[in-house]
């Protein structure tokens, strides 16, 4: 957005660098998509690197979202790299060890360490399809976990791994995937779920999440964090009602368990690329959905 001269502003009509003003709204992480080689340039390998300095300097928290592909990775799109497409499995397996580990030890080597890694991004059905695909091969998708897991530890120790699920209401659809985790004994330390309610359905689902959280911390003894929120930009007010809501639920979880809320993507607006889910208007400015985030 920065590099198509999009400005950013406070509340004042300010102009302000983006995360700065995300943090005087009371946000104090920010989430890194890492992409292998995208065709743009935008989430390799650098770019990480360069926003999460600037974050770092900040004061911010670092999450860094290993999508295992060259584009977006969610439900239902698992697209692995082309320059691993044609690798046997435990190739990929290796693959993805070294690219994990090389992302790691190039934040250390730069003074960076996130607090939070996540292994593969909204892996409903697993990841690099079709070797990982989690209804046909779960054993694979376990193994592939495992290996970004240790990739992680092995540069930084103290970076929580999480592995990230979409519909963070869907009781059933976690119970599958982590069950089946635990029974090929894949690694983890953090549950990550998105939520992304209508207007309409914000304070069932949001009951629903909180008691889906409760269940992920009581059943396999891990901690929870909600790594995508979001509503449609037009909904401003209602959009505050839900994230200090949720905010609210995710703080309750049992044991003070529930880690997190991060909001996905906040900065987007003027239909930023088709994005419509932002929490920034038309003029630039953070509409008062991100007023939950003060507390």
């Amino acid at each position: 957005m920065e590099a198509a001269s999009i400005k950013f502003y406070d509340s004042n009509g300010t102009q302000k660098d983006c995360m700065q003003i995300l943090k005087d709204l009371g946000m104090n992480a920010i989430r890194l998509r890492a992409w292998v080689n995208p065709s743009d340039g935008w989430c390799n390998t650098t770019d990480v690197l360069n926003k999460a300095l600037r974050a770092k300097n900040l004061g911010l928290k670092i999450m860094i979202d290993f999508h295992y592909s060259d584009i977006w990775a969610d439900p239902g799109h698992q697209t692995k790299p082309v320059a691993w497409d044609s690798l046997t499995f435990a190739s990929l397996d290796s693959a993805l060890y070294d690219y994990t580990f090389h992302v790691m030890d190039t934040l250390k080597t730069n003074g960076v360490t996130p607090q939070w890694a996540q292994v593969g991004n909204e892996t409903n059905d697993g990841m690099l399809w079709e070797d990982g695909r989690a209804s046909t091969n779960f054993r694979n998708f376990a193994s592939l976990v495992t290996s970004g897991y240790k990739a992680i530890k092995a540069v930084s120790d103290s970076t929580k791994v999480i592995v990230h699920i979409s519909n963070g209401f869907d009781n059933s659809l976690f119970r599958w995937v982590f069950d089946s985790l635990k029974i090929y004994n894949a690694q983890w330390d953090i549950i990550g779920m998105s939520l992304y309610p209508s207007t309409t359905d914000w304070q069932s689902l949001d009951q629903q999440c909180l008691a889906n959280m409760n269940d992920m911390v009581t059943r396999y003894n891990k901690q929870v964090m909600v790594c995508e929120v979001g509503m449609d930009v037009t909904a401003a007010a209602i959009c505050d009602s839900f994230l200090t809501d949720i905010i609210s639920k995710t703080k309750s979880v049992s044991g003070n368990n529930g880690l997190a809320v991060f909001y996905w993507e906040p900065e987007s607006y003027n239909n930023w690329q088709g994005y419509t889910l932002g929490a920034f208007d038309n003029t630039g400015k953070p509409t008062v959905a991100l007023n939950a985030f003060l507390n």
